[in-house]
């Protein structure tokens, strides 16, 4: 059984250093925990298989160092994205993807002259391509599948009507249009599919959906695949309550997957971002005011939705621990400054507090800051300190 999971990269003498050296509101990063996280994912998958960091979950420059030094890849989904790609030196590396469902013709542009891998969305994306390319250019194409493991997922988008990728159901008509094109040559199938999952078995049968549809578009159209793109989905836990992901399982699964569809002789990539960069971040932030109304509890905070969205928009707050504070448990709404009232960062169990306490909000390696609405308010952008 996996071990309970560590959900802060500080302790609270640490917390209480940092937070007196560089003030408050502010990030921290340990380079450490973000290491480990990679290492141990590389080392339980197969050689197969390539790992692409997703670099919206956090595109820090320090954070894409590290990742390229100790030799993962990149998917991309912007042009500012594809810019710190080519910063890094990874241009015609064969590391960067470049995905996204609103590609302009200067980003594909861009991609093409750095010699990135484009998973196209549709056929807009693969006439443009063959325009655009000098030569011969393999290209993936994004498919939205009928069935999926994830149907109810609000931040992929289920099984329904979607902004991404071709459905599935489209995709014979588009293949035989696409024989007409010139440089574009269709050579791997890219389906995402499933979010935040902690479950081995349920990201298994997501990928052995995606397997056999490729395996369907190899048999009946001809589609020789160099690359298969599983998509991310590896999830991570924001409460003690739940178990971390079982990567020696998902590991040996795809292992399995890989022997079954011995047919397929290129490469699987996953996209993992916020598995490898979630644990690694600390939010640190001090109580401004304590109030109570109407049989709630608020603690009115520095920061709000302008340094963390993501409760706001799954629902789900991060793991948050007063430093130095006692007392019993109470529940408590948390607000931050802004003047909506939108921004509140969950409702969670804190012992006594008053102005001034230390709060620390584990898990904020992903989607943090370069999620929040930092300019909204104009209130100051706080630091990022990166930890040995």
């Amino acid at each position: 059984m996996n071990a309970a999971p560590t959900l802060w990269a500080l302790d609270a003498e640490e917390c209480q250093a940092l937070a007196q050296e560089h003030g408050t509101p502010l990030f921290v990063y340990r380079r450490a925990v973000a290491t480990k996280q990679y290492q141990g994912l590389r080392a339980v998958l197969p050689e197969r298989i390539r790992l692409a960091y997703a670099v919206k979950a956090n595109p820090h420059p320090e954070l894409l160092r590290l990742l390229t030094d100790l030799g993962a890849s990149f998917d991309c989904a912007s042009i500012g994205e594809l810019q710190r790609m080519q910063e890094l030196g990874l241009a015609g590396s064969g590391r960067v993807f470049y995905a996204g469902p609103g590609k302009r013709t200067e980003e594909l542009d861009l991609a093409v002259a750095l010699g990135v891998r484009v998973q196209a969305e549709g056929w807009e994306d693969l006439l443009r391509l063959d325009e655009l390319a000098p030569g011969p250019l393999d290209v993936n194409l994004r498919v939205h599948p009928v069935t999926g493991v994830e149907e109810d997922n609000q931040i992929i988008g289920g099984v329904g009507p979607s902004a991404f990728g071709v459905d599935e159901e489209e995709v014979p008509a588009l293949l035989a249009r696409a024989r007409d094109l010139q440089r574009v040559r269709l050579r791997g199938l890219h389906v995402f599919a499933a979010s935040n999952e902690l479950r081995a078995d349920r990201l298994l049968a997501t990928h052995r959906m995606v397997l056999k549809l490729a395996h369907r578009l190899h048999r009946e159209h001809g589609l020789d695949l160099t690359q298969v793109d599983l998509g991310g989905g590896l999830g991570v836990p924001y409460s003690p309550d739940e178990l971390p992901l079982d990567v020696a399982r998902l590991g040996s699964g795809l292992a399995d997957l890989l022997t079954d569809h011995s047919w397929f002789k290129g490469e699987c990539i996953l996209e993992p971002g916020r598995y490898l960069a979630a644990g690694c971040g600390v939010y640190l932030v001090r109580v401004v005011r304590v109030k109570h109304s109407r049989g709630i509890r608020f603690a009115i905070l520095e920061g709000g939705i302008n340094h963390l969205l993501r409760p706001h928009l799954t629902g789900q707050a991060f793991p948050v621990r007063a430093i130095q504070a006692t007392g019993p448990l109470q529940m408590t709404r948390l607000a931050g400054p802004l003047c909506t009232s939108l921004d509140r960062l969950g409702d969670v169990l804190l012992p006594d507090l008053e102005p001034g306490t230390l709060l620390a909000f584990g898990m904020t390696g992903a989607y943090g800051l370069s999620e929040g609405m930092t300019h909204f308010l104009s209130h100051p952008i706080p630091p990022e300190v990166w930890v040995d």
